[in-house]
């Protein structure tokens, strides 16, 4: 945003003018609100975990700094999510600064960063934040990708970064693995592909790894379960994450959360039956939402969905709903395949339920 005069006068003004323009990532209030903007895993621990959990904490020693390397983490992700043995492991304060720390190494001058609209919003934030150019190609209305647009982008921009979300956020889908392949095959740069929501897809390009050397795949475990802990990991051949490790900040892992991670690692069972229950209210709150003639529900492998309001404005049911008590996230964007849509994360059975009642009355 434009800068006044007060400000002018207090040296801001030398902050850079693509920073300027920006507004800052927000996120909304939610007191007092059924939280579902989010996708996060709405279950918590059950309590003899929690204990466990808290025993194996407290001979960490908290004035010491933590393992540089990760190490041990390393080595229950690789066990733990089938790591293939080839391949290295970059950790990251979430897959916020994994992408940050690829854009710093592949953003120089005349840089280009490419990925379809829309998807993920820190992709072109981040490249903003380092002066990168950022282009996007439309995705088709049915969300797929249009894979000649977005190879003649690529020839055209020649990016040093393609980010493909698989699956796809805000759209909920999984892209078709040939145009997925395809994109790797004419890109010249480095494709991330970004498996946030892989615990609910039940597919990965892993197995494609060591058979590209232009892939890495990007994970987090934010949406397992564990988004308060900032744990993001990209996994790719040796000479990318060599290359990597250079701008990673030391010690960008906390102590506290190598340890909680390395034990939750070793309760996956757990986590993936969350997962399931998730997968379960998930396509019950899809049936729900298809049976209402004025909203359009989209198929989602993910843990949300998003759907469009044909005949209330997104706007408007947005607020309706957030007077009920129900928080979910408004995607309109007048002119875009996003026209009148918006998003919500699956919560618990009784958080769907009082979630689908408040659009059943809103509608009315």
């Amino acid at each position: 945003m434009p800068l006044n005069k007060k400000q002018e006068n207090t040296g801001v003004h030398r902050i850079r003018p693509e920073i300027q323009t920006l507004r800052a990532y927000t996120v909304q209030a939610s007191d007092g609100l059924i939280k579902l903007d989010a996708m996060e895993n709405p279950y918590s621990w059950p309590k003899h975990m929690r204990d466990e959990w808290l025993d194996q904490l407290r001979d960490v020693p908290l004035n010491r700094y933590p393992d540089a390397s990760g190490s041990e983490l390393k080595q229950h992700l690789r066990q733990t999510m089938n790591i293939p043995q080839q391949t290295e492991i970059l950790l990251g304060n979430g897959s916020d600064e994994l992408i940050q720390i690829v854009q710093l190494c592949l953003s120089g001058p005349g840089g280009a960063m490419l990925a379809p609209a829309p998807s993920f919003v820190m992709y072109e934030m981040t490249a903003r934040f380092v002066g990168a150019r950022y282009f996007s190609v439309p995705l088709c209305s049915d969300f797929s990708l249009d894979l000649d647009a977005m190879c003649n982008a690529i020839r055209k921009h020649n990016p040093s970064v393609v980010f493909l979300a698989y699956p796809n956020n805000p759209t909920g889908n999984l892209f078709d693995r040939a145009a997925v392949d395809e994109i790797i095959r004419v890109t010249n740069g480095l494709v991330v592909l970004d498996e946030a929501y892989y615990i609910f897809a039940h597919d990965s390009y892993y197995d494609q790894i060591e058979r590209h050397d232009n892939l890495v795949v990007m994970r987090t475990l934010s949406k397992l379960g564990l988004a308060g802990l900032r744990l993001g990991f990209l996994v790719g051949p040796a000479p990318w994450v060599g290359q990597f490790e250079k701008v990673r900040m030391p010690y960008n892992v906390g102590a506290l959360t190598q340890r909680t991670a390395v034990f939750a690692l070793q309760k996956m069972d757990v986590f993936k039956r969350q997962a399931e229950f998730i997968v379960a209210e998930r396509e019950r709150v899809y049936a729900e939402l298809r049976a209402m003639p004025e909203l359009t529900p989209f198929t989602s492998q993910t843990n949300f969905i998003l759907f469009r309001s044909a005949q209330m404005p997104a706007a408007v049911l947005f607020q309706k709903l957030v007077e009920r008590g129900i928080l979910i996230k408004n995607f309109h964007h007048a002119g875009t395949v996003l026209h009148q849509c918006l998003r919500v994360s699956i919560g618990t059975q009784d958080e769907n339920d009082k979630f689908l009642q408040a659009v059943d009355e809103c509608l009315r």
